[in-house]
Protein backbone atom coordinates (compact mmCIF):
# COMPACT_ATOMS: atom_id res chain seq x y z
CA UNK A 1 0.00 0.00 0.00
CA UNK A 2 1.44 3.33 -1.03
CA UNK A 3 0.77 6.46 0.92
CA UNK A 4 1.34 9.84 -0.62
CA UNK A 5 3.59 12.10 1.48
CA UNK A 6 2.03 15.33 2.66
CA UNK A 7 5.29 17.20 1.94
CA UNK A 8 7.01 17.84 -1.38
CA UNK A 9 10.16 15.75 -1.97
CA UNK A 10 12.55 18.65 -1.35
CA UNK A 11 10.84 19.50 1.97
CA UNK A 12 10.86 15.86 3.03
CA UNK A 13 14.58 15.62 2.32
CA UNK A 14 15.14 18.80 4.26
CA UNK A 15 13.26 17.45 7.27
CA UNK A 16 15.24 14.18 7.17
CA UNK A 17 18.49 16.14 7.11
CA UNK A 18 17.39 18.20 10.14
CA UNK A 19 16.42 15.21 12.26
CA UNK A 20 19.58 13.32 11.36
CA UNK A 21 22.11 16.16 11.78
CA UNK A 22 24.83 15.70 14.51
CA UNK A 23 23.78 18.91 16.24
CA UNK A 24 20.23 17.70 16.56
CA UNK A 25 21.37 14.36 17.89
CA UNK A 26 23.64 16.10 20.46
CA UNK A 27 20.81 18.34 21.63
CA UNK A 28 18.52 15.38 21.96
CA UNK A 29 21.14 13.46 23.92
CA UNK A 30 21.76 16.38 26.30
CA UNK A 31 18.04 16.80 26.77
CA UNK A 32 17.67 13.14 27.63
CA UNK A 33 20.64 13.25 30.04
CA UNK A 34 19.27 16.40 31.68
CA UNK A 35 15.92 14.73 32.12
CA UNK A 36 17.56 11.66 33.66
CA UNK A 37 19.79 13.75 35.97
CA UNK A 38 16.83 15.87 37.05
CA UNK A 39 14.83 12.75 37.79
CA UNK A 40 17.69 11.23 39.79
CA UNK A 41 18.36 14.44 41.73
CA UNK A 42 14.67 14.75 42.53
CA UNK A 43 14.85 11.40 44.22
CA UNK A 44 18.19 12.06 45.95
CA UNK A 45 18.67 12.78 49.63
CA UNK A 46 18.24 16.49 50.41
CA UNK A 47 18.33 18.76 53.45
CA UNK A 48 15.18 20.77 52.85
CA UNK A 49 13.65 22.10 56.06
CA UNK A 50 16.76 21.64 58.22
CA UNK A 51 18.07 24.96 59.56
CA UNK A 52 18.76 27.03 62.67
CA UNK A 53 17.67 30.51 63.70
CA UNK A 54 20.12 30.87 66.60
CA UNK A 55 22.48 33.87 66.59
CA UNK A 56 25.38 34.98 68.74
CA UNK A 57 24.51 37.82 71.08
CA UNK A 58 26.10 41.23 70.57
CA UNK A 59 27.50 43.26 73.50
CA UNK A 60 25.04 46.01 72.66
CA UNK A 61 22.17 43.60 73.33
CA UNK A 62 23.24 43.16 76.98
CA UNK A 63 22.36 45.92 79.43
CA UNK A 64 25.60 47.06 81.10
CA UNK A 65 25.56 50.88 80.98
CA UNK A 66 24.92 51.32 84.71
CA UNK A 67 26.87 48.38 86.10
CA UNK A 68 29.91 48.80 83.83
CA UNK A 69 30.44 52.55 83.34
CA UNK A 70 33.30 53.95 81.28
CA UNK A 71 35.90 55.24 83.74
CA UNK A 72 38.97 55.73 81.57
CA UNK A 73 40.87 52.91 83.23
CA UNK A 74 43.37 50.45 81.75
CA UNK A 75 43.13 46.80 80.84
CA UNK A 76 45.25 44.45 82.97
CA UNK A 77 48.78 43.83 81.77
CA UNK A 78 50.11 40.31 81.33
CA UNK A 79 52.14 40.79 84.53
CA UNK A 80 49.11 42.05 86.47
CA UNK A 81 50.34 40.30 89.64
CA UNK A 82 53.25 42.76 89.82
CA UNK A 83 50.88 45.50 91.00
CA UNK A 84 50.92 43.97 94.50
CA UNK A 85 54.66 44.54 94.89
CA UNK A 86 55.55 40.99 95.94
CA UNK A 87 58.31 39.44 93.82
CA UNK A 88 57.66 36.01 95.29
CA UNK A 89 54.08 35.98 93.96
CA UNK A 90 55.28 36.77 90.43
CA UNK A 91 57.92 34.04 90.68
CA UNK A 92 55.37 31.48 91.88
CA UNK A 93 53.04 32.24 88.96
CA UNK A 94 55.90 31.94 86.46
CA UNK A 95 56.96 28.64 88.03
CA UNK A 96 53.45 27.22 87.79
CA UNK A 97 52.98 28.29 84.17
CA UNK A 98 56.28 26.64 83.25
CA UNK A 99 55.64 23.19 84.70
CA UNK A 100 52.14 22.62 86.04
CA UNK A 101 50.41 19.41 84.85
CA UNK A 102 47.31 21.44 83.98
CA UNK A 103 49.41 23.47 81.55
CA UNK A 104 50.87 20.26 80.10
CA UNK A 105 47.35 18.93 79.53
CA UNK A 106 46.38 22.13 77.72
CA UNK A 107 49.48 21.85 75.50
CA UNK A 108 48.60 18.25 74.71
CA UNK A 109 45.11 19.28 73.61
CA UNK A 110 46.61 21.91 71.32
CA UNK A 111 48.97 19.34 69.81
CA UNK A 112 46.06 16.98 69.18
CA UNK A 113 44.05 19.74 67.49
CA UNK A 114 47.02 20.70 65.30
CA UNK A 115 47.51 17.07 64.27
CA UNK A 116 43.82 16.82 63.35
CA UNK A 117 44.07 20.01 61.25
CA UNK A 118 47.08 18.58 59.44
CA UNK A 119 45.07 15.45 58.68
CA UNK A 120 42.20 17.58 57.37
CA UNK A 121 44.64 19.54 55.20
CA UNK A 122 45.96 16.27 53.74
CA UNK A 123 42.47 15.47 52.46
CA UNK A 124 42.56 18.58 50.27
CA UNK A 125 45.75 17.45 48.49
CA UNK A 126 46.45 14.72 45.93
CA UNK A 127 47.35 11.34 47.39
CA UNK A 128 50.21 9.32 45.88
CA UNK A 129 51.22 5.84 46.96
CA UNK A 130 53.31 2.89 45.85
CA UNK A 131 53.01 -0.79 46.54
CA UNK A 132 54.39 -4.16 45.66
CA UNK A 133 52.85 -7.59 46.07
CA UNK A 134 53.84 -11.17 45.29
CA UNK A 135 51.17 -13.84 45.13
CA UNK A 136 51.53 -17.56 44.59
CA UNK A 137 48.28 -19.04 43.30
CA UNK A 138 46.70 -21.81 41.26
CA UNK A 139 44.74 -20.40 38.34
CA UNK A 140 41.27 -21.75 37.71
CA UNK A 141 40.44 -23.78 34.62
CA UNK A 142 36.80 -22.70 34.54
CA UNK A 143 37.00 -19.03 33.55
CA UNK A 144 38.55 -16.91 30.84
CA UNK A 145 42.16 -17.77 31.70
CA UNK A 146 43.87 -19.16 28.56
CA UNK A 147 44.82 -22.87 28.46
CA UNK A 148 48.50 -22.17 28.74
CA UNK A 149 47.95 -20.88 32.27
CA UNK A 150 44.68 -22.47 33.34
CA UNK A 151 45.16 -25.09 36.03
CA UNK A 152 48.78 -24.10 36.69
CA UNK A 153 50.54 -22.56 39.65
CA UNK A 154 51.85 -19.09 38.98
CA UNK A 155 53.65 -16.38 40.89
CA UNK A 156 52.22 -12.94 40.22
CA UNK A 157 54.46 -9.93 40.72
CA UNK A 158 52.80 -6.55 40.87
CA UNK A 159 54.36 -3.11 41.48
CA UNK A 160 52.01 -0.14 41.24
CA UNK A 161 52.33 3.62 41.70
CA UNK A 162 48.89 5.15 42.19
CA UNK A 163 47.53 8.65 42.63
CA UNK A 164 44.10 9.98 43.52
CA UNK A 165 42.53 13.37 43.96
CA UNK A 166 39.07 14.40 45.10
CA UNK A 167 37.83 17.36 43.13
CA UNK A 168 35.92 18.66 46.17
CA UNK A 169 33.50 20.58 43.96
CA UNK A 170 31.23 21.39 46.91
CA UNK A 171 34.00 22.38 49.32
CA UNK A 172 33.53 19.51 51.78
CA UNK A 173 37.23 18.99 52.42
CA UNK A 174 37.96 22.71 52.49
CA UNK A 175 35.24 23.28 55.08
CA UNK A 176 36.52 20.34 57.13
CA UNK A 177 39.95 21.97 57.12
CA UNK A 178 38.49 25.31 58.21
CA UNK A 179 36.64 23.55 61.02
CA UNK A 180 39.85 21.87 62.15
CA UNK A 181 41.74 25.18 62.09
CA UNK A 182 38.97 26.78 64.15
CA UNK A 183 39.34 23.96 66.68
CA UNK A 184 43.07 24.71 66.89
CA UNK A 185 42.29 28.35 67.69
CA UNK A 186 39.70 27.21 70.21
CA UNK A 187 42.14 24.93 72.05
CA UNK A 188 44.74 27.71 72.06
CA UNK A 189 42.22 30.07 73.67
CA UNK A 190 41.24 27.34 76.14
CA UNK A 191 44.91 26.92 77.02
CA UNK A 192 45.10 30.65 77.74
CA UNK A 193 42.05 30.27 79.96
CA UNK A 194 43.83 27.48 81.84
CA UNK A 195 46.86 29.73 82.30
CA UNK A 196 44.67 32.56 83.53
CA UNK A 197 42.73 30.32 85.91
CA UNK A 198 45.94 28.85 87.30
CA UNK A 199 47.50 32.30 87.78
CA UNK A 200 44.35 33.52 89.51
CA UNK A 201 44.21 30.44 91.77
CA UNK A 202 47.82 30.91 92.85
CA UNK A 203 47.36 34.64 93.48
CA UNK A 204 44.21 34.10 95.52
CA UNK A 205 45.74 31.25 97.53
CA UNK A 206 48.81 33.39 98.13
CA UNK A 207 46.56 36.22 99.28
CA UNK A 208 44.80 33.79 101.62
CA UNK A 209 48.21 32.82 102.99
CA UNK A 210 48.89 36.51 103.61
CA UNK A 211 45.55 36.84 105.40
CA UNK A 212 46.31 33.87 107.65
CA UNK A 213 49.73 35.30 108.49
CA UNK A 214 48.15 38.65 109.35
CA UNK A 215 45.58 36.94 111.56
CA UNK A 216 48.39 34.93 113.15
CA UNK A 217 50.18 38.15 114.04
CA UNK A 218 46.98 39.45 115.64
CA UNK A 219 46.50 36.16 117.49
CA UNK A 220 50.04 36.30 118.82
CA UNK A 221 49.49 39.87 119.97
CA UNK A 222 46.37 38.62 121.71
CA UNK A 223 48.45 35.96 123.50
CA UNK A 224 50.83 38.69 124.65
CA UNK A 225 47.93 40.78 125.91
CA UNK A 226 46.36 37.80 127.67
CA UNK A 227 49.70 37.07 129.33
CA UNK A 228 49.87 40.66 130.54
CA UNK A 229 46.32 40.42 131.93
CA UNK A 230 47.23 37.19 133.73
CA UNK A 231 50.37 38.78 135.18
CA UNK A 232 48.43 41.80 136.45
CA UNK A 233 45.63 39.58 137.78
CA UNK A 234 48.06 37.46 139.78
CA UNK A 235 49.45 40.61 141.35
CA UNK A 236 45.97 41.82 142.21
CA UNK A 237 45.14 38.42 143.71
CA UNK A 238 48.22 38.66 145.95
CA UNK A 239 47.07 42.12 147.03
CA UNK A 240 43.54 40.86 147.65
CA UNK A 241 42.01 42.99 144.90
CA UNK A 242 40.94 39.98 142.80
CA UNK A 243 40.01 36.43 143.58
CA UNK A 244 40.93 33.04 142.18
CA UNK A 245 37.96 33.40 139.82
CA UNK A 246 39.59 36.27 137.96
CA UNK A 247 42.90 34.39 137.84
CA UNK A 248 41.31 31.24 136.43
CA UNK A 249 39.42 33.36 133.90
CA UNK A 250 42.65 35.02 132.79
CA UNK A 251 44.36 31.62 132.46
CA UNK A 252 41.43 30.26 130.42
CA UNK A 253 41.50 33.26 128.09
CA UNK A 254 45.24 32.83 127.58
CA UNK A 255 44.78 29.16 126.70
CA UNK A 256 42.01 30.06 124.22
CA UNK A 257 44.29 32.60 122.56
CA UNK A 258 47.03 29.96 122.26
CA UNK A 259 44.51 27.59 120.66
CA UNK A 260 43.74 30.25 118.05
CA UNK A 261 47.46 30.54 117.28
CA UNK A 262 47.76 26.78 116.79
CA UNK A 263 44.66 26.70 114.56
CA UNK A 264 46.03 29.48 112.35
CA UNK A 265 49.40 27.76 112.08
CA UNK A 266 47.58 24.63 110.89
CA UNK A 267 45.63 26.64 108.32
CA UNK A 268 48.88 28.21 107.08
CA UNK A 269 50.38 24.74 106.66
CA UNK A 270 47.35 23.55 104.68
CA UNK A 271 47.44 26.61 102.41
CA UNK A 272 51.14 26.03 101.76
CA UNK A 273 50.33 22.49 100.67
CA UNK A 274 47.64 23.81 98.33
CA UNK A 275 50.10 26.22 96.77
CA UNK A 276 52.59 23.40 96.31
CA UNK A 277 49.95 21.41 94.44
CA UNK A 278 49.08 24.39 92.24
CA UNK A 279 52.75 24.74 91.38
CA UNK A 280 52.79 21.10 90.32
CA UNK A 281 55.60 20.28 92.72
CA UNK A 282 53.95 18.66 95.72
CA UNK A 283 53.44 19.65 99.39
CA UNK A 284 57.12 20.03 100.28
CA UNK A 285 57.45 22.82 97.71
CA UNK A 286 54.78 24.75 99.59
CA UNK A 287 56.78 24.58 102.81
CA UNK A 288 59.55 26.62 101.16
CA UNK A 289 57.26 29.58 100.44
CA UNK A 290 58.19 32.57 102.55
CA UNK A 291 55.73 34.82 104.36
CA UNK A 292 53.93 37.00 101.78
CA UNK A 293 54.74 40.70 101.55
CA UNK A 294 51.80 41.95 99.51
CA UNK A 295 51.42 45.69 99.13
CA UNK A 296 48.34 47.86 99.37
CA UNK A 297 45.49 47.88 96.87
CA UNK A 298 45.25 50.55 94.23
CA UNK A 299 42.17 52.45 93.12
CA UNK A 300 40.11 50.69 90.48
CA UNK A 301 38.83 52.28 87.25
CA UNK A 302 37.17 50.29 84.49
CA UNK A 303 38.43 50.74 80.92
CA UNK A 304 36.26 52.37 78.28
CA UNK A 305 34.25 50.41 75.69
CA UNK A 306 34.27 47.49 78.07
CA UNK A 307 31.50 45.22 76.72
CA UNK A 308 32.72 45.27 73.11
CA UNK A 309 36.46 45.06 73.83
CA UNK A 310 35.95 42.26 76.34
CA UNK A 311 35.16 39.90 73.43
CA UNK A 312 38.83 39.78 72.52
CA UNK A 313 40.15 40.08 76.09
CA UNK A 314 38.56 37.03 77.69
CA UNK A 315 40.02 33.72 76.46
CA UNK A 316 36.87 31.81 77.40
CA UNK A 317 34.77 34.09 75.17
CA UNK A 318 37.28 33.74 72.33
CA UNK A 319 37.24 29.94 72.72
CA UNK A 320 33.42 29.92 72.64
CA UNK A 321 33.46 32.03 69.47
CA UNK A 322 35.87 29.65 67.73
CA UNK A 323 33.63 26.72 68.71
CA UNK A 324 30.72 28.43 66.95
CA UNK A 325 32.85 28.94 63.86
CA UNK A 326 33.97 25.30 63.88
CA UNK A 327 30.37 24.07 64.03
CA UNK A 328 29.45 26.46 61.20
CA UNK A 329 32.00 24.76 58.96
CA UNK A 330 30.82 21.34 60.16
CA UNK A 331 27.34 22.22 58.91
CA UNK A 332 28.74 23.05 55.48
CA UNK A 333 30.60 19.73 55.45
CA UNK A 334 27.36 17.90 56.29
CA UNK A 335 25.52 19.75 53.51
CA UNK A 336 28.22 18.87 50.97
CA UNK A 337 27.65 15.20 51.76
CA UNK A 338 24.33 15.48 49.89
CA UNK A 339 26.10 16.25 46.60
CA UNK A 340 28.07 13.93 44.32
CA UNK A 341 31.70 13.11 45.11
CA UNK A 342 34.02 12.99 42.12
CA UNK A 343 37.39 11.32 42.58
CA UNK A 344 40.10 11.12 39.94
CA UNK A 345 42.49 8.19 40.12
CA UNK A 346 45.40 6.91 38.06
CA UNK A 347 47.87 4.05 38.40
CA UNK A 348 50.89 2.82 36.52
CA UNK A 349 53.06 -0.18 37.18
CA UNK A 350 54.15 -3.68 36.24
CA UNK A 351 52.12 -6.88 36.50
CA UNK A 352 53.34 -10.27 35.32
CA UNK A 353 53.36 -13.99 36.10
CA UNK A 354 56.79 -15.05 37.23
CA UNK A 355 60.01 -13.13 37.38
CA UNK A 356 61.24 -13.44 33.80
CA UNK A 357 58.76 -11.00 32.23
CA UNK A 358 58.26 -8.73 35.23
CA UNK A 359 60.59 -5.97 34.05
CA UNK A 360 59.54 -6.15 30.37
CA UNK A 361 57.60 -3.37 28.68
CA UNK A 362 54.83 -5.83 27.89
CA UNK A 363 54.10 -6.10 31.63
CA UNK A 364 53.15 -2.46 31.93
CA UNK A 365 49.72 -1.66 33.29
CA UNK A 366 48.09 1.76 33.21
CA UNK A 367 44.70 2.87 34.44
CA UNK A 368 42.98 6.23 34.88
CA UNK A 369 39.49 7.50 35.32
CA UNK A 370 36.92 9.25 37.48
CA UNK A 371 34.72 7.76 40.16
CA UNK A 372 31.40 9.40 41.04
CA UNK A 373 29.34 8.76 44.15
CA UNK A 374 25.86 10.21 44.53
CA UNK A 375 23.70 9.47 47.58
CA UNK A 376 20.17 8.64 46.48
CA UNK A 377 18.58 6.79 49.36
CA UNK A 378 20.38 6.38 52.68
CA UNK A 379 17.50 5.86 55.07
CA UNK A 380 17.78 9.43 56.37
CA UNK A 381 21.37 9.07 57.62
CA UNK A 382 22.60 12.28 55.96
CA UNK A 383 19.63 14.31 57.23
CA UNK A 384 20.18 12.94 60.73
CA UNK A 385 23.86 13.87 60.51
CA UNK A 386 23.01 17.42 59.43
CA UNK A 387 20.46 17.75 62.23
CA UNK A 388 23.19 16.74 64.65
CA UNK A 389 25.51 19.41 63.26
CA UNK A 390 22.80 22.04 63.66
CA UNK A 391 22.24 20.86 67.22
CA UNK A 392 25.97 21.29 67.87
CA UNK A 393 25.74 24.77 66.38
CA UNK A 394 22.77 25.71 68.56
CA UNK A 395 24.62 24.47 71.63
CA UNK A 396 27.77 26.38 70.66
CA UNK A 397 25.79 29.61 70.15
CA UNK A 398 23.99 29.16 73.47
CA UNK A 399 27.32 28.46 75.17
CA UNK A 400 28.83 31.60 73.62
CA UNK A 401 25.88 33.76 74.71
CA UNK A 402 26.00 32.31 78.21
CA UNK A 403 29.77 32.80 78.43
CA UNK A 404 29.43 36.43 77.34
CA UNK A 405 26.67 37.18 79.86
CA UNK A 406 28.55 35.45 82.66
CA UNK A 407 31.77 37.31 81.78
CA UNK A 408 30.08 40.72 81.91
CA UNK A 409 28.29 39.75 85.11
CA UNK A 410 31.60 38.58 86.57
CA UNK A 411 33.22 41.97 85.90
CA UNK A 412 30.25 43.85 87.33
CA UNK A 413 30.16 41.63 90.43
CA UNK A 414 33.86 42.03 91.20
CA UNK A 415 33.65 45.79 90.72
CA UNK A 416 30.61 46.01 92.99
CA UNK A 417 32.34 43.94 95.67
CA UNK A 418 35.42 46.18 95.55
CA UNK A 419 33.32 49.32 95.92
CA UNK A 420 31.43 47.75 98.83
CA UNK A 421 34.60 46.58 100.59
CA UNK A 422 36.21 50.02 100.17
CA UNK A 423 33.28 51.58 102.01
CA UNK A 424 33.43 48.91 104.73
CA UNK A 425 37.16 49.42 105.25
CA UNK A 426 36.72 53.11 106.05
CA UNK A 427 34.29 52.40 108.87
CA UNK A 428 36.18 49.29 110.03
CA UNK A 429 39.40 51.28 110.43
CA UNK A 430 37.60 53.89 112.52
CA UNK A 431 36.11 51.14 114.67
CA UNK A 432 39.49 49.48 115.13
CA UNK A 433 41.23 52.71 116.09
CA UNK A 434 38.58 53.42 118.73
CA UNK A 435 38.71 49.83 120.02
CA UNK A 436 42.49 49.94 120.37
CA UNK A 437 42.30 53.21 122.31
CA UNK A 438 39.63 51.72 124.57
CA UNK A 439 41.78 48.65 125.18
CA UNK A 440 44.85 50.70 126.08
CA UNK A 441 42.78 52.83 128.46
CA UNK A 442 41.13 49.80 130.09
CA UNK A 443 44.48 48.09 130.55
CA UNK A 444 46.00 51.20 132.14
CA UNK A 445 43.08 51.52 134.53
CA UNK A 446 43.27 47.80 135.38
CA UNK A 447 46.95 48.09 136.27
CA UNK A 448 46.09 51.07 138.46
CA UNK A 449 43.26 49.19 140.13
CA UNK A 450 40.62 51.55 138.79
CA UNK A 451 38.54 48.99 136.84
CA UNK A 452 37.75 45.32 136.80
CA UNK A 453 39.12 42.46 134.79
CA UNK A 454 35.80 42.11 132.99
CA UNK A 455 36.19 45.57 131.50
CA UNK A 456 39.61 44.65 130.17
CA UNK A 457 38.41 41.36 128.74
CA UNK A 458 35.51 43.07 126.99
CA UNK A 459 37.85 45.68 125.54
CA UNK A 460 40.27 42.98 124.37
CA UNK A 461 37.46 41.03 122.69
CA UNK A 462 36.24 44.15 120.87
CA UNK A 463 39.75 45.16 119.80
CA UNK A 464 40.55 41.63 118.59
CA UNK A 465 37.38 41.44 116.52
CA UNK A 466 37.93 44.88 114.99
CA UNK A 467 41.55 44.08 114.05
CA UNK A 468 40.48 40.81 112.47
CA UNK A 469 37.74 42.60 110.56
CA UNK A 470 40.10 45.20 109.12
CA UNK A 471 42.61 42.52 108.12
CA UNK A 472 39.96 40.34 106.50
CA UNK A 473 38.44 43.25 104.61
CA UNK A 474 41.81 44.36 103.24
CA UNK A 475 42.64 40.85 102.12
CA UNK A 476 39.14 40.46 100.70
CA UNK A 477 39.61 43.66 98.76
CA UNK A 478 42.85 42.35 97.28
CA UNK A 479 41.15 39.05 96.48
CA UNK A 480 38.40 40.89 94.58
CA UNK A 481 41.06 42.90 92.80
CA UNK A 482 42.75 39.67 91.67
CA UNK A 483 39.39 38.30 90.53
CA UNK A 484 38.66 41.51 88.60
CA UNK A 485 42.00 41.31 86.78
CA UNK A 486 41.11 37.76 85.75
CA UNK A 487 37.55 38.80 84.81
CA UNK A 488 39.05 41.41 82.46
CA UNK A 489 41.18 38.75 80.77
CA UNK A 490 44.44 39.02 82.71
CA UNK A 491 46.22 40.79 79.84
CA UNK A 492 45.15 38.33 77.13
CA UNK A 493 44.39 39.69 73.67
CA UNK A 494 43.16 37.53 70.81
CA UNK A 495 44.99 37.78 67.48
CA UNK A 496 41.75 37.59 65.51
CA UNK A 497 38.95 39.76 66.85
CA UNK A 498 36.59 39.25 63.90
CA UNK A 499 33.19 37.72 64.51
CA UNK A 500 32.70 34.10 63.53
CA UNK A 501 31.30 33.35 60.09
CA UNK A 502 27.79 32.08 60.86
CA UNK A 503 26.66 31.71 57.24
CA UNK A 504 25.23 28.21 57.09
Amino acid sequence: MHVQSLYPPHQLMSRKMVWQSPQAKQRATLLALSTIVAAVLAGCANYAGIHSDKEMALPTQIATAQSLPSEGGHWPATDWASQFGDAQLKALIDEALAGSPSIDKARARIAAAVAFSESANANTLPQVGAGYSWTRQRLTESTFIPPAFAGTWQSENKAIISASYELDLWGKNREALRSAVSMVHMTEAEAEQVRLSLSQAIARSYNELARLYALLDIARDEVTQREEVLRVTRGRVRMGLDTAVEQQTAEANLAAAQVSVSALEGSIQRTRYQLGALLGKGPDRGLAIAKPALGGSEEIHLPDNLPADLLARRPDIVAARWRVEATTHDIKVAKAEFYPDINLSAAIGLDAFGWGRFLHAASRTVSAGPAIHLPIFDGGALRAQLKGRYADFDFAVANYNDTLIQALTDVATQLSDIRSVDAQIINAVRTDEAAQRALNLAMAQYRAGLTTQLTVLNAQTTALASSQTVTTLRMQRRDRQIALAAALGGGYTADDTQSADTTR
